[in-house]
């Protein structure tokens, strides 16, 4: 199990590497590909994921990457209103086929799975993106394995006992600790290319503290979501670690967080 988990690791940080190298179109379609795939593994735990109401949410995640494309929407929030009066319609003229809480899930799902990931395209678009796009991932993964490890060897008190049992909050500091750290290398070795100073080098580091915290949330609740419907993995795309959401769930809050903070700090 280790083996294959270690294996579609490797995997994955070499179709990462490659999707922000390549940048533009492909790192979009690609973005757009991994929401769709993320958000059909949500809808299928409300159970809609291939229905009507299923079908309208991949349609507004596709119009919403396309859109950030050729921006023919002069504003998301038209877009979310629009998909919203959507679902109401469905839900209206099909009652009593739907529930209501299968409506949220379609318009949470969306906005959680492919808006929230779309930062990373748009954080590659930003000057030195190619270089902050890398911190998303840097951030996510590298507090990941970082509290993982923390967890393992010292990892006594228990951050969430009842959502996720596992996890430590001395796993949780290594964790951002961790991420921190390697963002401040990883900072300081293309410091050059990306034109930092001393001072800008831990002050991205503090940013990728900041956004390490933030991505346990994003873990967590996910981990929330499986634990409401009793399920253990979202999917069984990735060897070792599940569907998109499961490996994906991290991130998914770390992007927009990295965008914004390295736009405005």
């Amino acid at each position: 199990m280790f083996k294959t988990r270690l294996l579609s690791g490797i995997v994955l940080v070499i179709l990462a590497i490659a999707l922000i190298l390549a940048g533009g179109d492909v790192l979009l379609f690609a973005t757009l590909v991994i929401s769709c795939i993320g958000m059909y593994e949500l809808y299928r735990v409300f159970g809609v994921e291939k229905s009507v109401l299923g079908g309208i949410g991949y349609l507004a995640a596709i119009v919403y990457y396309c859109n950030l494309k050729w921006d023919f929407i002069p504003e998301i929030l038209m877009l979310l209103m629009i998909f919203m009066i959507a679902l109401m319609f469905v839900f209206v003229f099909a009652y009593p086929k739907y529930h209501s809480r299968q409506v949220m899930a379609v318009f949470f799902g969306m906005f959680y799975v492919a808006v929230m990931l779309s930062y990373v395209y748009r954080l590659r678009l930003l000057d030195r993106g190619l270089y902050l796009a890398f911190l998303v991932f840097l951030c996510s993964w590298g507090c990941d394995t970082c509290a993982y490890c923390v967890g393992k060897l010292i990892g006594k008190h228990k951050m969430s006992p009842k959502l996720s049992p596992k996890k430590s909050v001395e796993g949780a500091v290594g964790g951002v600790v961790g991420a921190a750290l390697l963002t401040a290398l990883y900072a300081y070795i293309f410091r050059t290319q990306m034109s930092l100073g001393t001072v800008q080098i831990w002050i991205l580091a503090g940013i990728a503290a900041v956004a390490a915290l933030i991505s346990m949330v994003g873990d967590l609740t996910a981990s929330a979501i499986k634990r409401n419907y009793d399920i253990k993995d979202y999917g069984h795309l990735i060897p070792g670690h599940g569907g998109i959401l499961d490996r994906f769930d991290s991130m998914i809050i770390t992007a927009p967080i990295l965008f914004y903070l390295a736009c405005y700090i």
